[in-house]
């Protein structure tokens, strides 16, 4: 496991080392021409913002160039239709968010967002979103009290996107986010924040269809990869996690409202957890919010160290912000058809299975498949006791070699 892990970090890190200046891909727009300045120190918004505009109306291929050095952006969305649809951003700088930059309020906010856009490319170079002052306004103050923060990269109702080669540190909140889109692949991507920074997770995917993420390695502070509500026909295959907490459907069921929330066709294929929180993970609240989800695969994954390596967890309730009898209530989110193939490593708490389902609405096809997992604690020791599975209004069968016995 440490070996394909290596490999494949090493394999993301040399496609960030150089981005040349794009050749025969149509009209190239250097943001240095339109005088932004990579010191790393002069505002650089309103040339990045000029080389959006003039590359978004041109009738061909076209590029914006960001070249090596430390360009200082502030909030920028860029927006389209373009007249073009194979339109790129090309970076082999890094691009820093002003020092102490927070979202203005408590709602979320955006850093870099890219709207509207069809037939979009975005490749390499480093986003640094400078989330440390931010993270300790967040540790030092009650909740509340501080901004929730923006996040770095947001690809927002666009169609045909491909992210590549971005490596993205410290953003103040999400790092990469697919909003309202479809057709979008996210790969060979690197994220890298420490364990404590709250609710920056690597890669969070919302109310969009036919997405896929390749080759990512995410070091976090939440989960690896989140998967909010209104997702169908996601495809997640060769993530390297941790720290962070996981790969995560949900949470949902947060929000009352009349619309359901649901979540189906998902496939997360070949992971490597590493000391996460979590592994394979699907949270709801226990509220009754209507929705399901269903259709859900996981295969080929390692654990190593992993505090919950299979969960799913609906009286999620984070920070214990709910108080007894909301935790107690039955979730509204109807969980079926999910399937464990081929997961295998270590847990660092005794259960290493976890169903905590509705008792209104039971998980029902549940499948476990070969699914191999040992007691080993926080000391890494093989414990004697050995992993057990604990199971509650879940249904489904089991079949292979399962250790630890399935509870279904």
């Amino acid at each position: 496991m440490a070996k394909a892990m290596l490999s494949l970090l090493v394999h993301l890190h040399a496609a960030l080392l150089f981005v040349p200046e794009p050749a025969g891909a149509g009209a190239v727009y250097s943001v240095v021409r339109y005088g932004a300045r990579g010191d790393g120190a002069s505002d650089s918004t309103r040339p990045f913002l000029r080389a959006w505009a003039d590359a978004c109306r041109s009738p061909r291929p076209a590029t914006v160039y960001v070249p090596p050095g430390r360009y200082l952006l502030g909030r920028a969305t860029f927006v389209g239709p373009c007249s073009s649809r194979a339109v790129a951003f090309s970076i082999a700088g890094t691009v820093v968010a002003p020092a102490g930059y927070a979202w203005d309020g408590a709602t979320a906010g955006q850093w870099i967002t890219f709207e509207s856009v069809v037939g979009l490319t975005v490749s390499g170079g480093t986003l640094d979103g400078r989330g440390d002052a931010l993270w300790a306004c967040k540790k030092q103050q009650p909740r509340g009290h501080c901004p929730t923060g923006a996040s770095s990269l947001t690809i927002s109702n666009a169609r045909n996107v491909v992210v590549e080669g971005v490596r993205s540190v410290s953003s103040e909140l999400f790092h990469v986010v697919v909003l309202q889109s479809r057709g979008v692949t996210v790969r060979r991507v690197t994220v890298e924040a420490p364990a404590d920074s709250p609710n920056t997770d690597g890669i969070h995917i919302h109310k969009s269809t036919n997405v896929a993420v390749y080759d990512a390695a995410i070091r976090t502070g939440d989960d690896c990869v989140s998967v909010g509500p209104g997702n169908s026909n996601l495809w997640i295959e060769r993530v390297a996690c941790g720290p962070g907490h996981g790969i995560s459907i949900g949470s949902l069921g947060k929000q009352q409202g009349m619309a359901v929330e649901a979540v189906q066709n998902v496939t997360v294929k070949t992971t490597w957890f590493t000391g996460t929180t979590n592994g394979l993970r699907i949270k709801t609240w226990g509220n009754s919010k209507r929705g399901f989800v269903r259709g859900v695969t996981f295969s080929d994954s390692t654990m190593a160290g992993v505090g919950n390596p299979i969960i799913i967890d609906q009286h999620y309730c984070p920070d214990g912000g709910c108080g007894g009898a909301a935790r107690g209530s039955s979730s509204g989110i109807k969980i079926s058809e999910v399937e464990y193939a081929d997961v295998r490593g270590s847990s660092a708490t005794p259960v290493a299975v976890s169903f905590d389902c509705s008792r209104s609405n039971p998980c029902s096809g549940i499948r476990l498949r070969d699914v191999r997992l040992t007691y080993q604690g926080k000391s890494g020791r093989l414990q004697a006791a050995g992993a057990v599975s604990s199971c509650r209004n879940a249904q489904g069968t089991a079949s292979g070699l399962v250790v630890p016995p399935s509870c279904l």
